[in-house]
């Protein structure tokens, strides 16, 4: 039916005084305000363990198809499988979209081990274990100077904790759950490059000279201290605890900023000031590391509770930069720094592995991992590609640097994390309940 052109004309009107109307009847005395539901940006629910789970499998598939799992003559590009009868011939791994051999990937086969804890499912750990194998097999069978794989080259004669830390943590971990590949050459090499050849300061701290000489990267706790206390764990030998908690001590009394709860990202030695840059990612390391060694670190060593200290002033300093999304900053204390994945990641499961530790309080801090996890998951696509992460980066001292850093589905920095931290999620859950108590995510107590 035509309307006619007075009714065309009242149509609006009429619409807009229902509209009034309705709300004219919605005010304190009328309705629960309280109540009303905002426009989160950022799911605000209690995540399932199902859920989780379907993010998990996105990751691990998008992995499966696009990192190598085989070797291959290096000329006709053909597999090969028997390593004794192939000495000679020069090899590489099959192409893929991610390297084997690096610290990012020392923390996704540990993110892999983890999601098969968290999960029972094999094919999680089964992803770490054929591609551990596959490097331990290169490394047992082929010469170096038939291995034309440079990152492989770089992990079996180390020049930086990149290519000996994580691994080295990820291979002793993977021995533990199972793994029947003898990769002690291996950790030895690598915990030998840690523990005797990195650079170190005179009182032992571990360092660069890049960019400039006696240089500390905040990174490098993550780089060395889970390797060393995995080794402790691993032998016995107590001497790797002691440096363990020595790299957290010596680290955090020239880096950490009691004031903030954070710490900067490099300290040059040399210079008569430090410029305080709060990098997202190398907070995570930090906390991570702190983390892992109060995993293994026997309780009556002597630095267990200053090691426990450091880590509950970082957590209560990490969680008041918080954005309301769930995300952290790029640089934690600009807010006007991008959202950045792979932090957000790491904080969500460092702090939910403190919560399910009994390091830190779990009423206070738990709100904090949910809406961290809801964040990061909403990051990963239906390919099981991670979004929103930094690209690897280095040190500076000016901000343009740290606010323009690049991010990519292809950096790898944000695949181990977002396994960690859903595993970790998926095991806080299993043993704790919560609810939505007076419109907010809050522990459940039991009364």
């Amino acid at each position: 039916m035509k309307l006619s052109k007075k009714k065309m004309i009242n149509a609006p009107v009429i619409a807009l005084l229902i509209c009034f109307n309705a709300a004219a009847q919605i005010n304190d005395a009328t309705a629960p305000l309280h109540a009303l539901q905002p426009e989160y940006p950022t799911p605000y629910i209690v995540p399932q363990n199902e859920s989780i789970k379907q993010v998990l499998n996105r990751v691990h598939n998008f992995l499966e198809a696009n990192s190598a799992d085989k070797i291959i003559n290096a000329s006709t590009k053909a597999e090969i499988t028997d390593f004794k009868k192939n000495k000679d011939v020069d090899i590489t791994f099959e192409p893929g979209a991610f390297r084997l051999t690096s610290y990012e990937w020392g923390v996704t086969y540990a993110g892999m081990l983890l999601a098969y804890e968290a999960t029972g499912e094999n094919y999680f750990a089964d992803y770490s274990n054929k591609r551990i194998k596959l490097i331990a097999d290169v490394a047992e069978n082929f010469p170096a100077k038939h291995i034309k794989d440079p990152d492989m080259l770089k992990t079996l004669h180390p020049e930086a904790l990149d290519f000996a830390g994580a691994l080295c943590a990820a291979f002793i971990k993977a021995k533990q759950a199972g793994l029947k590949t003898d990769v002690n050459p291996l950790v030895n090499n690598y915990i030998d490059f840690i523990s005797n050849k990195q650079f170190r300061l005179k009182d032992g701290t571990l360092a660069r000279n890049r960019p400039q000489d006696n240089t500390l990267w905040l990174d490098d706790l993550f780089m060395s201290v889970p390797a060393l206390a995995q080794m402790g764990k691993y032998t016995g030998d107590v001497k790797y605890f002691d440096d363990a908690v020595k790299q957290v001590k010596q680290f955090s009394e020239r880096m950490f900023n009691p004031q903030k709860g954070i710490f900067m990202h490099g300290w040059v030695q040399d210079m008569g000031v430090h410029p305080q840059f709060h990098w997202g990612r190398a907070n995570g390391w930090a906390v991570m590391a702190m983390v892992e060694l109060l995993e293994v670190l026997p309780k009556d060593h002597p630095g267990y509770a200053e090691v426990l200290s450091q880590l509950q002033a970082h957590i209560a300093g990490l969680v008041n930069y918080q954005d309301g999304t769930g995300f952290w900053h790029q640089l934690l204390d600009r807010n006007d720094s991008y959202l950045e994945t792979s932090a957000t990641a790491i904080y969500t499961y460092a702090i939910a592995r403190a919560i399910n530790r009994g390091y830190i309080d779990k009423m206070a801090y738990a709100p904090v991992v949910l809406l961290g996890w809801n964040a990061v998951a909403t990051k990963v696509n239906d390919k099981g590609q991670v979004e929103g992460t930094c690209v690897g980066t280095g040190m500076a001292f000016d901000p343009a640097f740290y606010y323009y850093r690049p991010i990519n589905v292809f950096a790898s920095h944000g695949y181990g994390p977002v396994l960690l931290a859903g595993s970790e999620m998926i095991l806080l859950l299993k043993n704790n309940d919560f609810e939505m108590n007076d419109s907010a995510l809050q522990l459940k107590v039991k009364k």
